[in-house]
């Protein structure tokens, strides 16, 4: 009986050992891209931006980067009581210019490295800005990088790719309670409208919210990015419902019916997929992509 019992506490601790293996392994992960280049996924720390290929950027970025003294005694004691969400890609030009900076400020703010959580995203098409452990849901990751500023389990507010000023001058704003309007605003706009209200209430509402969005969109590219995160992680009718929307805001872009389009095929609406290739090539007659798209949504048709 003793035997026995040992042996199934042996076989016990083995397979804890095993399923604590194969959680770290999920944990994070260093990784290669088609090309072979290194990417690192799911929660890091420093140390894994100091080692492998990474650090050629880290290193200078972070090193180049003259921390403002003054403003960092001002936000340390308030900033202390925040914890911070940063998601980045190891692949991305602004990650690796601006998640070195930001680490310089923290750490000249002797901000405790336990109250970072760090995530790196993938790139690809069936995980686009999506981590394995999937620590983006629900928090509106469509750029990278983005720093979620919480205080007692709440988001207070985010820097969203780049700081609007300086990381030190941002911060101070949002830790002192001032008024701080992160990057791309017409994005948490739509994204709140999309969480509060049915799309068929949005479309009736669509002639004045496409008047509003107008007036501070930064570009046909804010609203695609957007919808193209949504189309990623399997949010479709949300993400059809913002390339239609981005259409009637830029009509004149041919950019903004090749994403639509792009959508309609991938859902397999192949009339209405055809239709917006057509209309790229009305507006970009010489368009590859397009006439090499209509001729796969024939096929598909047939």
């Amino acid at each position: 009986m003793k035997h026995h019992l040992i042996k199934r506490t042996v076989i016990l601790s083995i397979l804890l050992l095993n399923l604590h293996f194969a959680f770290s392994q999920t944990h994070k992960k260093l990784t290669t891209d088609k090309k072979g280049n290194e990417l690192l996924l799911g929660k890091i720390t420093k140390s894994d931006l100091t080692n492998n290929t990474f650090n050629t950027w880290f290193s200078k970025n972070h090193k180049d980067y003259l921390v403002n003294k003054s403003i960092i005694k001002q936000l340390k004691d308030s900033l202390n009581q925040y914890e911070i969400k940063a998601f980045l890609g190891t692949w991305c030009g602004d990650s690796k210019k601006e998640v070195p900076r930001f680490y310089k400020v923290l750490e000249a703010a002797k901000f405790s490295e336990n109250q970072l959580h760090v995530i790196a995203v993938n790139r690809t098409k069936e995980a686009y800005k999506q981590s394995p452990n999937g620590e983006e849901k629900g928090l509106n990751i469509h750029r990278v990088p983005t720093f979620i500023f919480y205080k007692n389990g709440k988001e207070v507010n985010r820097i969203v790719e780049h700081p609007k000023e300086t990381f030190e001058r941002d911060i101070l704003n949002i830790v002192t309670k001032n008024k701080y309007t992160p990057n791309y605003m017409a994005v948490k706009y739509i994204n709140y409208l999309l969480n509060s209200k049915t799309i068929d209430s949005l479309k009736l509402e669509e002639p004045v919210l496409v008047s509003r969005l107008a007036e501070f969109v930064k570009g046909s590219r804010e609203l695609n990015t957007y919808g193209y995160s949504l189309l990623r992680s399997n949010q479709t009718e949300k993400a059809l419902y913002i390339f239609d929307l981005n259409t009637k805001i830029f009509p004149y872009k041919y950019n903004v019916y090749d994403s639509l389009g792009e959508a309609y095929f991938e859902t397999k609406n192949y009339t209405e997929a055809l239709k917006n290739y057509y209309k790229v090539l009305s507006l970009k007659p010489d368009d590859k992509n397009a006439e090499s798209m209509i001729e796969k949504v024939k096929l598909e048709m047939k």
